[in-house]
C-alpha cells in the first residue's frame, strides 16, 4: 500500500514575495519559432522550500527539457503557503505572457486547513477556465495530492477524487499523486517530514517527467 505523507505544506509558512524562477532553454530548436512556455503553478512543493532553486523539481524538469532538445522554457510559479484560492488570484498575472502547458500543483494547504473540497474543485476549475480563455490550445496537467487518513477517511477520499474529476471534465492530464514514492519516506524528505529533500525532488521530477515528456513532444 502506498504510504501518504503526513502533510503537504506547512500551515505556518508565511507568504513570501512571488518572484517566479525562469529556466531558459537555449537550444537550436528554440530558434525555429517562439520558445514555448511551461508554467508550474503551485505551493511550497513547487517552490522548492528548503532546497536550492536548482534542486527543485521544476528546475530538474527544465534540465530534462534541455537534454531532450525541446523548445520549451520553464517558469516556476510556486509560492510557499499558497492555497488554490491564492493560485486563482495569481493566474491572471501569469497569463500576461503566453502559456503553452500549465501544470497545476495546488490543494495541499486547502486540505491541511480543512477547507471545503468543493471550494478546491471550484478554484481549480476557475484557474483552468482563465487559462483556456487566454489560450484555448493550452495543455493542462493536474498534479493530484492526498491527505493523510487522520483528516478523516471520507474527507481524504473526497479530496483525492476531485483531482481526477477536474481532469476528466477538462480533458486535462492527471498525475495521480505528485509525491508518489516520496510521501511517507523519511529518507526522501526534510526533517519536517513535509517537504521533499533534494533526493526527493529528483524522484518527483521523474514522476512528473513520465507524464510531461509525451505532452511536450506532441506540442
Amino acid at each position: 500500500m502506498r504510504k501518504t505523507m503526513p502533510a503537504i505544506c506547512g500551515i505556518a509558512l508565511a507568504l513570501c514575495f512571488f518572484s517566479p524562477a525562469i529556466f531558459s532553454n537555449e537550444t537550436p530548436a528554440s530558434t525555429a519559432g517562439r520558445t514555448k512556455i511551461v508554467v508550474f503553478l503551485g505551493d511550497s512543493l513547487t517552490a522548492g522550500l528548503g532546497v536550492q532553486p536548482s534542486e527543485a523539481f521544476p528546475a530538474l524538469i527544465a534540465g530534462k527539457i534541455r537534454a531532450a532538445g525541446l523548445p520549451f522554457e520553464v517558469e516556476n510559479a510556486g509560492l510557499s503557503g499558497d492555497t488554490s484560492a491564492g493560485g486563482l488570484r495569481r493566474i491572471e498575472w501569469l497569463l500576461q505572457r503566453p502559456i503553452d502547458v500549465l501544470v497545476i500543483e495546488l490543494g495541499g494547504n486547502d486540505g491541511l486547513r480543512g477547507l471545503p473540497v468543493n471550494s478546491l474543485k471550484a478554484n481549480l476549475q476557475a484557474i483552468i477556465d482563465k487559462a483556456k480563455a487566454k489560450n484555448p490550445a493550452v495543455k493542462i496537467v493536474i498534479a493530484g495530492m492526498q491527505m493523510p487518513p487522520n483528516f478523516g477517511a471520507d474527507y481524504a477520499a473526497e479530496f483525492a477524487r476531485i483531482y481526477a474529476e477536474v481532469a476528466q471534465a477538462n480533458n486535462a492530464v492527471l498525475i495521480p499523486f505528485l509525491l508518489e514514492g516520496v510521501g511517507g519516506h523519511r529518507e526522501l524528505n526534510q526533517p519536517d517530514l513535509i517537504h521533499p529533500s533534494a533526493a526527493g525532488h529528483r524522484v518527483v521530477a521523474e514522476v512528473v517527467w513520465r507524464t510531461l515528456e509525451p505532452i511536450l513532444r506532441a506540442k
